[in-house]
């Protein structure tokens, strides 16, 4: 079955050349100006990738990915012209699959979008019921995408979510960056670890009593990282 790709940019030249590109590359490619007019498509024809422009007129790309995330849950991935990293991380906490920097080469956009249709495709049919992961007072409920601590519901994004979850499978031993970055976000991303550190960094801003001195996530100097096993909690500090 053809995947259909929507594409939100306000640059109508780029629009109408990215659309030929993925119709060639054997996607259907629907376009948009503007995030309201692109909302408005989502509901009429809900696409399994959005392409979203964070620089729009009106409402801007992030903006526009909190709206979409209401109505429906698929991919994104940013396009961006900032270069500055703040806008590319921020997008990746609100919840976008991935980020692509324009100017950029087809061929590599290309490679992301294939990347995040395939995990999304092989996220869909996952177990009945998951057992729930558990480490030590941590429970990860696969099933619900829910993550608590000593029973306090904590908020994650999406790839936060998927990377706590690989190490917490893992418990106890040590993850390399390249192997988190081939399980969670792709082998295309092999040799980009500055893509975990950042992940890593928010995980333990939303789970350790003290993100400074972590307990949970542990990291492995020129290894990696591990979760620890088990540990005494206490909660009164």
């Amino acid at each position: 079955m053809t995947k259909h790709i929507l594409l939100v940019d306000d640059d109508a030249l780029l629009r109408r050349s990215l659309a030929f590109n993925l119709e060639q590359a054997g996607y259907r490619a629907v376009t948009a100006g503007t995030a309201e007019d692109a909302l408005a498509q989502v509901r009429l024809d809900p696409p399994d990738l959005v392409l979203l422009d964070i620089g729009l007129p009106g409402m801007d790309g992030l903006d526009a990915l909190r709206a979409l995330r209401q109505q429906l849950n698929v991919p994104v991935i940013f396009l961006t012209a900032r270069r500055r990293e703040l806008d590319e991380v921020l997008g990746l906490e609100l919840g976008a699959d991935d980020y692509v920097t324009k100017p950029f080469d087809f061929d590599v956009l290309l490679a992301r979008i294939k990347a995040v249709l395939r995990r999304a495709g092989a996220s869909a049919p996952a177990a009945p019921n998951p057992e729930p992961i558990v480490v030590g007072d941590l429970v990860i409920d696969l099933a619900a995408h829910t993550v608590t601590v000593a029973g306090r519901l904590v908020e994650l994004a999406p790839r936060e979510f998927e990377l706590l979850a690989a190490l917490a499978q893992e418990a106890g031993r040590v993850l390399s960056v390249d192997e988190l970055l081939a399980r969670v976000w792709g082998a295309e991303y092999v040799g980009e670890p500055q893509v975990v550190y950042v992940h890593i960094r928010w995980l333990r801003e939303k789970l350790e009593d003290d993100p400074k001195h972590p307990q949970r996530i542990i990291t492995v100097r020129g290894v990696g990282y591990k979760m620890q096993e088990a540990r005494i909690m206490n909660h009164d500090s």
